[in-house]
């Protein structure tokens, strides 16, 4: 049966869990279940539990994430330096400028290695994602910039990621990156957990093999971590970076934790299988939806910047500078734990605008039809006038962080299509609800 729930407003700027909580909990929690799951990865959870019981924190002596945080860097990097302006020559561009030349190769997946033999060949997209792994979850480790990107936004989400993939992926790769963007979009605008799964299915086809795995998972999930696995794991396939299944993994262990960011984690990294990809993907999704607090303090200061093992060119970035960078510019930065502040500083603020910068304002999201609220006759009288884009532009010191990266901005309007459409998760009963639908906004 199909709802017509929507994702909820995004939170004003003075709220705890605002964008600025949320889109650092998304990017720090893909790093952090990256290097949680690293140690499992290709592991069976008989495996798992002969070596190290059941996993509670990092088994490694020096935690470090894999080629799945490094690609979600590179990912967020390319989106914001081109935003929703972003093409598959811009994407193309960026391999070669950022990888083609400088991976190591160290690390990186099968996906990963076909695309770049096929750009050092001279092949362009969408040709160069043809090789015979494109079905695999390289597209989804490193989707969650693009629903942080697009928050509230769960379609304009699953268009970016897929132009993204059409350098290094087709078919089910594509909906598996799209599912983990619409839901990462779907959670930062504050969406229950039956809502950001809505929201991922609502971007990929019915019938995708994505799609089956994804309703199999949450539809077992109130049963526990042992029903999802059973529910969409291929027995004695010998590839585990199988994009249908990871991405199902890592709902099924999000819609078992209700959405907690410790216990979806964990959930992932002692499944196996891909437990660095799937334990990401679950990271960013519960930390999207709980903010930067969920995620313990332990794991948190264990991440530093990346070491650029696999993407070299990526070394000394730090996921939370990132994550700072995906936000809208009007939102004020806010203050973290000075042990994350490091990498990224906040960025300064011309004395100019403060006194004239208008507060920020509450979208509806997902429901982009609704009429503005008429602002009373005696506040227009008091209210200083909204600064352009322009204004904006040209008094705001240029950000430090992408120095080396962003191009002249140059201003672009992008067609929205608003679609309403009601979503059904097979009748899915007890952690994820029987009613699940959400609107989706843009074309995909």
């Amino acid at each position: 049966m199909a709802s017509t729930a929507c994702t909820p407003p995004l939170p004003a700027p003075g709220e705890l869990t605002g964008l600025r909580s949320r889109a650092r909990g998304a990017l720090l929690g893909l790093a952090v279940g990256d290097a949680l799951g690293a140690p499992a990865e290709n592991l069976k959870p008989s495996e798992i539990r002969a070596r190290w019981g059941r996993i509670t924190g990092f088994v490694a002596d020096r935690p470090q994430g894999t080629d799945d945080t490094e690609y979600a860097l590179f990912s967020g990097l390319l989106l914001a330096r081109h935003g929703s302006a972003l093409t598959p020559a811009h994407a193309e561009a960026a391999w070669h400028e950022w990888i083609t030349e400088r991976a190591t190769f160290r690390g990186a997946g099968f996906s990963e290695r076909g695309t770049l033999e096929n750009l050092r060949r001279g092949l362009a997209a969408p040709i160069s994602a043809q090789h015979r792994h494109a079905w695999s979850d390289g597209l989804a480790m490193r989707a969650a910039p693009f629903g942080v990107f697009a928050a509230g936004r769960p379609g304009e989400a699953a268009r970016l990621v897929a132009i993204d993939g059409s350098v290094s992926h087709e078919g089910e790769g594509i909906y598996g990156g799209q599912a983990v963007a619409a839901g990462v979009a779907a959670a930062m605008a504050g969406a229950p957990v039956p809502v950001v799964i809505a929201a991922a299915l609502a971007v990929i086809p019915d019938d995708s093999w994505t799609a089956r795995s994804l309703r199999r998972a949450v539809a077992v999930a109130h049963r526990g971590e042992r029903a999802v696995r059973s529910a969409v794991v291929i027995g004695g396939y010998p590839w585990t970076d199988l994009a249908p299944e990871a991405v199902a993994l890592a709902f099924g262990a999000y819609a078992t934790a209700d959405g907690d960011f410790r216990e979806a984690v964990l959930t992932a990294v002692n499944m196996g299988r891909d437990a660095d990809t799937t334990a990401a993907v679950a990271g960013a999704l519960s930390g999207a939806t709980q903010g930067l607090s969920s995620i313990p303090a332990a794991w948190a200061d264990a991440i530093g910047p990346a070491r650029g093992r696999c993407l070299p060119s990526m070394g000394g970035r730090h996921v939370l500078e990132v994550a700072d960078l995906l936000l809208p510019p009007t939102e004020p930065p806010r203050p973290a734990p000075a042990v994350l502040d490091t990498p990224a500083p906040p960025q300064p603020t011309p004395a100019a605008l403060r006194p004239t910068a208008p507060p920020q304002p509450t979208p509806a999201t997902l429901q982009t039809t609704a009429p503005p609220q008429p602002t009373p006759a005696t506040l227009q009288t008091t209210a200083p006038p909204q600064p352009t884009p322009a204004t904006l532009q040209t008094t705001a010191p240029p950000r430090p962080a992408l120095a080396a990266h962003r191009p002249t901005a140059v201003p672009v309007t992008v067609p929205v299509l608003t679609v309403e459409a009601g979503i059904a998760v097979d009748g899915v009963m007890g952690a994820v609800g029987a009613d699940a639908g959400v609107g989706t906004e843009g074309t995909v």
